[in-house]
């Protein structure tokens, strides 16, 4: 081959690589997507020259308050402490699971303890643990750890929360190995996702927006990270931003949707039933916040000052209609007589009428509380019976203003055969549409639920 002939060739060559990198960042930016706060428009400005009250750090009404107590409450809006304690654990000091379709990822202990946690940790290895989703021996956090939300955080706020878990007494908690199948346990392969998907930049205010909607995005987008179980996943597995708050996964619950659609999301709910969602765990004729959700609301949105509920309001409220495929209309109560209303489903409603119906009632109005009201409930009115399932197998644990209202674990009560039919005797009563789930639906769904 001449060398005219080879110099046509490598050109052709460097040409269809320069066309396939082009094309390849092209489709990496379309993937990424939108910023979470990108659908309102205005203009971003630097945190320095936004001229409004700075949206970041604790509400005007904890000013007073010292270092330690200033990042206690920004781990609580951050909602660290779910991911990081097992359910009869010690504080913070890991072995959560997250159950995966791949496998399952163990939280990390993030105690000052030197050898097991986090107590060699220098300023900068938290900063680039939190923004960036890297450990101080290098390697790369699943973002399981949600990084690409904390990334919007300040360095001070960040380093305020340091200096909280810092302020703690060390638990020596060795991290449980992870059981990820091949290729996900490769993590090097996650330093290429976090290009793509993380943006590792922080936090820009709206020029355009009031002081509250910009501590309102602050709170939802880099601390209490509501878009992770709220926002539908892409084909990376990181958030699609083009359908916003449109509903979730968590866990194996259903996260519904909250963005301003007025059939399947929150379009129809006053300011104050969200207020009280998302502060109190229940609103009436909403029903109450149980699974991952009952657990932020407890360990994190009911700890926030009321001005911080507030804005977070108006955030959530601001962002568009997101359509789902959930009914638009949820149904009225059910007959108080269990002989009217639908009845085909026998074995379902004898473990209803033996387990549920004392607290709950025929017509799905309780008694004992509004808390344990099944109607308006989204969960009773969702055909697929996910969450009705998940709360039969786990409890529920509602916050309230008096304390804690439990619904107690059946999992291990029924068999998988009887929450099914369960689960599809209450969607079907009390909801639009029954469910079907079968026993194989619940045996997964134990497995996924399970820590």
């Amino acid at each position: 081959m001449g060398m005219t002939q080879r110099g046509r060739v490598l050109r052709v060559l460097l040409i269809v690589v320069a066309v396939l990198l082009v094309a390849g960042t092209a489709f990496a930016i379309y993937l990424r997507g939108p910023g979470p706060t990108d659908f309102a428009g205005g203009q971003k400005v630097a945190l320095a020259e936004y001229k409004d009250t700075n949206p970041t750090s604790i509400p005007a009404s904890k000013k007073s308050a010292d270092p330690i107590q200033r990042g206690k409450y920004l781990a609580e809006a951050a909602d660290c402490l779910v991911c990081h304690t097992t359910p009869d654990g010690q504080q913070y000091a890991g072995g959560f699971a997250f159950t995966l379709p791949f496998g399952t990822i163990y939280s990390t202990n993030i105690t000052p303890d030197k050898e097991t946690g986090i107590g060699n940790y220098t300023d900068q290895d938290f900063l680039a643990a939190v923004h960036r989703g890297v450990r101080k021996d290098g390697a790369w956090m699943y973002p399981a750890m949600p990084f690409t939300s904390y990334t919007y955080m300040t360095d001070e706020d960040a380093l305020a929360i340091k200096a909280y878990l810092f302020s703690l007494t060390p638990v020596r908690a060795p991290a449980r190995a992870n059981t990820l199948t091949f290729p996900f346990n490769q993590r090097w392969a996650i330093g290429l996702w976090s290009a793509v998907f993380n943006p590792n930049k922080r936090f820009q205010p709206d020029s355009s927006k009031s002081a509250e909607w910009n501590r309102g995005a602050y709170l939802s987008e880099a601390l209490a990270h509501c878009g992770e179980c709220h926002t539908p996943r892409n084909i990376g597995f990181a958030l699609n931003n083009r359908k916003k708050f449109g509903g979730g996964n968590a866990g194996g619950w259903l996260a519904y949707n909250i963005s301003a659609d007025k059939g399947s999301g929150i379009g129809n709910w006053s300011d104050d039933d969200v207020a009280a969602y998302i502060g109190h765990g229940h609103a009436n004729n909403h029903g109450s916040a149980s699974g991952p959700m009952g657990e932020a609301v407890s360990e994190s949105l009911s700890r926030l000052e009321p001005e911080d509920l507030r804005a977070i309001v108006a955030y959530v409220r601001s962002v568009p209609a997101t359509s789902s495929d959930l009914p638009a209309q949820l149904a009225p109560p059910a007959p108080r007589s269990h002989r009217e209303g639908f009845a085909a489903n026998a074995r379902g409603k004898q473990v209803f009428e033996g387990a549920c119906m004392s607290c709950h009632n025929w017509d799905g109005v309780a008694d004992i509380s509004p808390y344990a009201t099944l109607t308006g409930s989204r969960a009773v009115n969702d055909p697929s019976g996910i969450n009705v399932a998940q709360i039969v197998i786990t409890g529920s644990a509602s916050w309230s203003e008096n304390g804690s209202l439990n619904m107690p674990a059946f999992g291990q009560t029924y068999s998988n055969e009887e929450i099914a039919e369960v689960a599809n005797y209450v969607t079907a009563r009390f909801g639009t549409q029954g469910s079907s789930l079968t026993e194989r639906d619940v045996a997964s769904l134990r497995r996924q639920s399970a820590q």
